[in-house]
């Protein structure tokens, strides 16, 4: 089916136009104060008549390596590829369970056990020809770590919150306590679990799912916020708040989302090295179909008549494009990384005796032993910060920081009244490769530091 042929985007096309109609900056203003507010944030505001339009301005003096805010998600999701290596909490991200079900789960996951590719154990590890050798364990091991029978020395002094099921009973979601299993359901899971306690299209759901992990799990996102603005749509109308029409009520719930900058995905989204400029049209194309595809899945598995304005092509193409113009990688220390250096920092004679246990898990997990949860994620506030070259903050994790919100650190100095930037990109990198980086955001950087280096390149021409 040719994916410019979406019957929705042709039915709703008025009210697809209202939704995806920039806000105006009062309206712009207000849902910041609001959000502010209600956050309890301060030392900051977000303004709409700056320079470039909506930006993040001080409202206090900050130190360098002080902490500017710390911005809770609109939405994110977790990468699929990485739930092989970490157990997280679905809603807040913060790893679950324990150390030892940390690194058995990722040890049985991985594959790495006696029965694996390398043949039956031996005692002398597994010659796989990377660079990175892994020692393969007994089956009955890893399971031991898993339920809890072997305890690993001092995992007790990094403890986890325990694992939390999902409220619909499927196995995709879990959680760090119960109140964050009630805010996921209420916000995004009870619409897109596929759980067997779910009144859900599991089937369709579970289809879903499989094509954007085989695929680009973005979808997953785009997904969660379809999910949470019809949840939102259904509370408002439940509460009678107003008596608002049916389309008012779906505005109003769209309004978080509305706030984020938007382009359609294939018409934004970087070109690749390896696709040449005269085949540009066709990949274009190719992934206006793939998102068309998409779409069509997720309305098989939680299609909603009073919000079908958001089954439009259009309106899937602009979330799924408002992520790739204003995420914020979602990262969160592993700490079984934390657990390891742990180990290695006891004094010779009780890193000698734990290592007798913690060696093999270990050379079982390899170089790649602790890696951090990532994902994606839209970030509110973040979102307004504008680029800068020559930033004077940026996201930040530090050791403290167990969760997904953003953490958004002062590099240097920034005075009362002075507009707070971060870097879209990798600054370090010459003037043109910026400016190139930049255009996949729909423009061209002209900062101090940029326009000193457009002048040099000028003047030595």
């Amino acid at each position: 089916m040719d994916a410019s042929i979406c019957p929705i985007d042709a039915q709703f096309s008025d009210q697809i136009s209202i939704l995806l109609n920039p806000p105006i900056p009062l309206q712009v203003q207000e849902y910041f104060q609001e959000l502010l507010a209600e956050r309890k944030c301060c030392g900051f505001k977000v303004k709409t008549d700056g320079e470039h339009g909506k930006g993040v301005y001080s409202e206090v003096d900050f130190q360098e390596d002080e902490i500017v805010m710390k911005d809770q998600m609109l939405v994110g999701a977790q990468h699929s590829s990485n739930k092989i290596d970490c157990l997280v909490c679905s809603f807040c991200f913060r790893f679950i369970g324990s150390i030892e079900l940390q690194i058995g789960r990722k040890l049985y996951l991985q594959g790495v056990s006696a029965t694996d590719e390398c043949g039956p154990s031996n005692g002398s590890g597994c010659s796989s020809g990377s660079s990175s050798q892994k020692t393969r364990l007994p089956r009955d091991i890893i399971a031991s770590l898993m339920n809890g029978d072997l305890q690993l020395p001092y995992s007790e002094k990094f403890p986890l919150p325990p694992v939390v099921p999902c409220l619909g009973g499927c196995k995709e979601a879990y959680y760090c306590s119960k109140s964050c299993a009630e805010a996921d359901w209420d916000s995004f899971h009870s619409l897109l679990c596929g759980g067997n306690g779910s009144s859900n299209n599991t089937k369709a759901i579970l289809k879903f799912m499989q094509h954007a992990n085989d695929t680009n799990d973005i979808f997953i996102l785009a997904a969660k916020v379809i999910s949470n603005t019809i949840l939102r749509c259904r509370k408002l109308k439940a509460a009678h708040v107003q008596q608002l029409g049916k389309h008012e009520f779906l505005l109003k719930a769209w309004k978080p989302v509305s706030m984020g900058y938007k382009k359609r995905w294939w018409d934004c989204i970087a070109l690749p090295e390896d696709v040449d400029s005269c085949d540009e049209p066709e990949f274009r194309m190719q992934i206006k179909d793939l998102a068309f595809a998409s779409l069509q899945l997720l309305k098989e598995a939680i299609y909603d008549d009073e919000c079908a304005p958001l089954f439009s092509l259009d309106i899937y193409g602009h979330i799924i494009g408002m992520f790739e113009l204003n995420n914020l990688d979602l990262v969160v220390a592993s700490p079984v990384e934390d657990y390891f250096l742990y180990i290695d920092d006891l004094p010779h004679s009780q890193k000698k005796e734990a290592e007798k246990i913690t060696k093999s898990f270990l050379d079982a997990l390899g170089e790649d032993y602790a890696i951090s949860c990532e994902g994606t994620a839209f970030y509110p506030l973040q979102s307004c910060m504008n680029h800068s070259c020559i930033p004077n903050a940026k996201a930040f994790k530090r050791e403290e920081d167990k969760d997904g919100q953003a953490t958004i650190i002062a590099l240097k100095p920034i005075s009362k009244g002075e507009e707070i930037t971060i870097s879209y990109i990798d600054e370090e990198v010459s003037y043109e490769e910026r400016q190139e980086s930049l255009a996949d955001y729909g423009f061209r950087c002209e900062c101090p530091r940029c326009l000193e280096e457009e002048h040099k390149g000028s003047s030595s021409d």
